[in-house]
């Protein structure tokens, strides 16, 4: 389970993208780690053999649609979403391993079993799922990389668009969010030359309103108490 290899001749790996920080910020708690060595093996998908051409294989119960969270954080959404829509399939990505830890933690509490994980850089995994295959990708509060210097290491860039809208099935949807005015203009700007998604936003309340069901992430919560104010983006895959 933990080879991350792709032997899918039709989609080669790329390199991982380095799109991420630091990967611990603190011990993990017993707790933690004995889910890291009980329950992550079992959720973890085996990047080392070709995805199954339809990923509701993935799940053991019906799954009446597949979405794809990068980089959850903490997981608060993507619980949330996971326990008021059973019948949906999760695919979590997120590097970070406290972040891990934490959702790991959440997943067995709440008894949940639409959820898969991948641990690693999303660029791999956006390679490995198969054309076509994901109802939503959602991306929210990524990493801003401010610095100038830094700007390549931002997560929307050519290469990772061009990715998402080929998993994506026609007339589906990408979710981002940001608090970070520069990286929202700059994900506009990378979308609309892509020519392969389609600015859902017919007036301003549009991307300042959140999805409906929408679970607040510790993020979002620390940026309005610093007085910034986020935007939610909604692109249609043409």
């Amino acid at each position: 389970m933990n080879a991350q290899k792709n032997n899918n001749p039709g989609h080669p790996q790329r390199a991982a993208g380095a799109f991420f920080g630091r990967r611990i910020a603190k011990p993990l708690k017993r707790s933690q780690v004995k889910l890291f060595e009980e329950l992550l093996p079992r959720l973890k998908l085996d990047l080392s053999n070709p995805a199954p051409a339809d990923l509701r294989q993935l799940f053991t119960h019906k799954t009446d649609e597949i979405i794809l969270e990068i980089g959850f954080g903490g997981g608060e959404h993507l619980v949330q979403r996971a326990v008021e829509k059973p019948a949906s399939g999760y695919i979590g990505c997120e590097p970070f391993i406290n972040g891990m830890g934490k959702i790991l933690s959440a997943i067995d509490k709440n008894n949940l079993t639409n959820i898969c994980l991948h641990d690693e850089d999303a660029t791999p995994l956006l390679d490995w799922l198969p054309t076509a295959s994901i109802d939503r990708v959602v991306l929210l509060y990524p990493d801003p990389w401010p610095k100038k210097r830094h700007w390549k290491r931002r997560f929307v860039n050519r290469n990772n668009l061009t990715q998402i809208a080929r998993i994506l099935k026609p007339g589906s949807e990408f979710h981002f969010a940001s608090d970070i005015e520069h990286y929202v203009n700059w994900t506009l700007k990378h979308c609309r030359d892509s020519g392969l998604f389609d600015w859902q936003a017919q007036n301003s309340s549009d991307w300042k309103t959140p999805w409906a069901l929408w679970q607040s992430t510790r993020y979002e919560k620390k940026a309005l108490r610093e007085d910034r104010v986020p935007a939610y983006l909604t692109f249609k895959r043409m």
